[in-house]
């Protein structure tokens, strides 16, 4: 599973498309934390993560959108910027 980006402890990962399923999500890991991130309306749809941490992401997830989709689909993974 690629990791796309990792900031303030938060693990950003994507699975590779015969491991996975609809919707377009992340997986998300921070500390014993996981959760899954829908990437069309950035709710977590599995798992639960601390309120602050969804908001990071969320925020991290919002800049980069259109990026998480293309990779999603084209399953060309590469490390995003992270969250400053």
């Amino acid at each position: 599973m690629p990791e796309i980006c990792r900031f303030y402890g938060i693990i950003i990962r994507m699975y590779l498309i015969d491991k996975e399923h609809p919707p377009r999500h992340i997986h998300i890991k921070y500390g014993e934390y996981e959760g899954v991130m829908e990437l069309a309306n950035f709710q977590i749809i599995d798992g639960a993560l601390p309120k602050k941490c969804h908001q990071l992401v969320k925020e991290w997830a919002e800049l980069h959108q259109a990026e998480l989709i293309e990779m999603w689909n084209s399953q060309k993974f590469h490390k995003i910027e992270p969250l400053n």
